[in-house]
């Protein structure tokens, strides 16, 4: 069975449901159903190398302790199984015991559900999503790495890009984008607006042959890094990466916009940093004042490109999607942060991408920008990607494709 067929069913079960409002909430509904099956299946693992493991979630509220139907009846299904997710099984994760000294990994189950919410009504139609979701084996390897496919497909049903122009990067945009940069696993990489974490699994996608030893593997998580002001994209980039193996994801719940550029020091800086900042979106005048005063553009997008330069090492690189008004707009912020951009980085290569690539959320024609902390811009290398012969634009049913 195909993740296609799986989410589509789920989806039409939950379209019957009377507390479900559209497709946002069902994807809010979906995920955190996802994550705590998804921790379960790493708690396994977990379980398996750790004589002395101890799961943070309490006893009763694993997924194994109540999701699972081994059709002998006593499944919790109807009012029971609504009545255990809505009084017993929030309640106790959103009120878990954090602290300073709680292991990352076990402390982002507070975090996640700190905003989730349950909006199904009918519990025998939750019954009946929850058993679909048991379909999969999170422990198989293929099983895993389809955990990709699913949140791809919901995202692409949602249809619209939202207030702040947030959408889904395609993929073959986020591998080439990774291939250009050739991350190592010993370097910093940054996502200041990681979304569902696309461009991190990229990342490690790429660097895979390179993580042998369990050093390796916490040096890449250690290295890692990503903010997401969202929470929903904020919890599928979670269960993103632990799926790829990144037990304690180095992922803020926070606003990269939020804190005074000149506040950041050589540690807070990366040498590799790689995005499609959120754009379309109004920042309000508490969010710009972090910025010097020549810089202070109402574009988020804008801004993203001034916060990259002030987080960029010395000798960094960076690739960025960005629209086409950045590059041809005068207006005084924006051409104060390419005057920056151009004086204090090489800005060495635009992609010019054709107008589809986005599709369906936005038609806005795009731009990849490659540059690195190396001196001043003497020489931009401009390339226009060409639609395959035959297409008028990239659409939804004909998309980009990495060759």
């Amino acid at each position: 069975m195909t993740i296609t067929t799986v989410v589509k069913r789920i989806q039409n079960i939950m379209r019957q449901d009377a507390g479900v409002d559209g497709d946002a909430q069902r994807i809010s509904q979906l995920v955190w159903m996802l994550f705590l099956k998804v921790y379960d299946a790493r708690e396994e693992l977990w379980e398996f190398e750790e004589d002395d493991f101890v799961s943070i979630i309490p006893e009763g509220c694993r997924w194994r302790d109540w999701a699972i139907d081994n059709k002998d009846g006593e499944a919790l299904t109807g009012d029971d199984l609504l009545n255990f997710v809505n009084n017993t099984l929030f309640p106790a994760l959103k009120e878990l015991a954090v602290s300073a000294e709680t292991p990352k990994r076990q402390a982002i189950v507070k975090y996640v559900f700190e905003d989730a919410n349950n909006y199904m009504k009918n519990g025998t139609l939750l019954r009946q999503v929850i058993n679909i979701l048991n379909e999969i084996d999170f422990t198989e390897h293929d099983d895993s790495h389809a955990f990709n496919d699913i949140y791809e497909n919901i995202l692409k049903d949602l249809q619209s890009a939202g207030d702040a122009g947030e959408f889904y990067t395609p993929r073959p945009v986020t591998e080439f984008m990774v291939e250009v940069l050739k991350p190592q696993i010993h370097e910093r990489i940054a996502d200041f607006a990681c979304g569902t974490g696309g461009f991190l699994t990229s990342i490690l996608k790429f660097m895979q042959d390179d993580i042998k030893t369990q050093e390796d593997k916490e040096m890449v998580q250690r290295n890692l890094f990503g903010i997401e002001k969202k929470p929903l994209p904020y919890l599928l980039a979670i269960t993103n990466l632990i799926l790829h193996d990144i037990d304690a994801p180095n992922i803020l719940h926070d606003n990269s916009l939020t804190k005074n550029v000149r506040d950041y020091k050589e540690e807070d800086k990366f040498n590799v940093v790689v995005m499609n900042p959120p754009y379309g979106g109004n920042e309000e005048d508490s969010i710009k004042i972090n910025f010097p005063l020549a810089m202070r553009s109402s574009e988020t997008a804008d801004l993203f490109v001034a916060l990259i330069q002030y987080r960029l090492a010395h000798d960094g690189r960076a690739g960025v999607v960005l629209p086409e008004g950045f590059l041809f707009s005068t207006e005084g912020a924006k051409r104060a942060i390419k005057e920056k951009l151009l004086d204090e980085c090489n800005l060495h290569t635009i992609v010019r991408l054709p107008e589809g690539v986005f599709a369906p959320y936005t038609d806005i024609k795009t731009n990849l920008l490659f540059f690195d902390k190396t001196g001043s811009t003497k020489e931009i290398w401009y390339y226009e990607h060409q639609l395959p012969i035959g297409y008028k634009k990239y659409t939804k049913t004909k998309p980009i494709k990495k060759n």
